[in-house]
């Protein structure tokens, strides 16, 4: 076989969409013959993150279960009808060798059709506790990636390959140093920089605990670079005061990831499962505040065995108040602190997981152009 054809299917957050993204990139890594198609819902953030990374990608009009406004869930069916349809109709024009779902409600019809057109699927699972798409899908993968152990719980046992997380080349290959990432964001080199993520949406604990100990970080000579997601960078800019701080430099949203990862001293972020499998190739100390907002306090869970392992520090969402800033001020503080976390990131890292992931699509394709 001389290449293979792969649709990629999932969204709706960076955190499922980011592994399909850092799976494309060993595809084609491995063989520039190959193709790679995304599948994602249409208005999602995976339209624009996915064609920014170079790939093509077509929505589907699926949408999510509302679970405030349960009357907008009226329309669910039709929206599943027309998307199932439509990715049958993708399938058969595309002829995937392999169908891989990352998980998300985006990912349902794609990989759901693709079982029924008995094309190869197989699952990547990001969490330690999975989302209901893929917890669907399970009895129709070949096979199952996932990052943690003890996940057959959820998962047909047989099916299930502890791979790791798959994260984007570009952090476990750095290009570019700390003096390009300082002139990027138009920051000062050699001071102290605290990178804070709150995640692809933003999370407004992190971001308001962050802006109200901006006197903190001017008086311990510490510069901050604070992504924010859109909707609360609108709602910063209407005042306008904190914009205007020399050590502090907020976005809505960082495109160059790499650059942040390499001007950054310590990160503080939520406990999403791709953000520590990132952060943990990259090696850089980190602060993790798990969302309570998410199904089973499944942050919780992905942030534990990390914890296990003296590799991350933990700050709870009810405690951000009282100890998230003193706990990065004593961090940037602690270079003998930062020098064991990053060893103890570095031994539970996974730099190998796409590369492992892949070489299990490409057996799964082999086997198609067997049949």
């Amino acid at each position: 076989m001389c290449y293979m054809k792969v649709i990629i299917s999932g969204g709706g957050t960076g955190g499922h969409i980011y592994p399909g993204i850092a799976l494309a990139d060993e595809i084609i890594k491995q063989s520039p013959d190959n193709q790679v198609l995304f599948v994602g819902a249409t208005g999602k953030m995976e339209m624009s993150l996915v064609p920014a990374a170079g790939y093509r990608i077509i929505g589907l009009p699926i949408k999510s279960i509302a679970r405030k406004q349960l009357y907008k869930n009226l329309l669910l069916p039709f929206s599943l009808l027309a998307s199932l349809w439509k990715a049958r109709r993708i399938l058969k024009e595309f002829k995937p060798d392999v169908v891989v779902g990352t998980g998300g409600y985006a990912s349902f019809p794609a990989v759901y059709m693709a079982a029924r057109m008995r094309i190869p699927v197989l699952l990547q699972e990001q969490n330690a506790y999975p989302g209901i798409a893929n917890k669907l899908l399970a009895n129709y993968a070949h096979q199952i990636c996932v990052a943690y152990e003890n996940m057959a719980t959820y998962f047909p046992a047989k099916k299930i390959v502890v791979t790791g997380n798959p994260v984007r080349s570009f952090l476990q290959e750095p290009k570019e140093g700390c003096q390009t990432a300082y002139e990027y964001f138009g920051i000062t080199p050699g001071v102290p920089t605290v990178l804070v993520l709150g995640g692809s949406l933003g999370a407004r604990a992190l971001v308001e605990c962050t802006l109200k100990a901006s006197q903190v970080f001017l008086d311990h000579r510490i510069q901050v670079l604070l992504s924010t997601g859109k909707a609360y960078f609108e709602q910063i800019s209407k005042d306008g005061a904190y914009l205007s701080m020399p050590h502090l430099k907020i976005l809505p949203y960082i495109e160059r990831m790499d650059l942040a990862f390499a001007a950054a001293t310590i990160i503080v972020s939520r406990a999403g499962a791709i953000a520590i499998a990132e952060i943990g190739v990259a090696q850089k100390p980190a602060i993790f505040v798990p969302s309570p907002n998410v199904v089973a306090d499944h942050q919780m869970k992905n942030v534990l065995p990390w914890l296990a392992q003296d590799a991350v520090v933990l700050v709870k969402e009810a405690e951000i108040g009282q100890k998230l800033v003193p706990a990065m001020v004593e961090l940037v503080q602690d270079t003998q602190r930062q020098r064991t976390l990053a060893e103890n990131l570095r031994k539970q890292a996974r730099p190998d997981a796409a590369a492992a992931i892949v070489a299990l699509i490409s057996q799964l394709a082999s086997s198609t152009h067997k049949l």
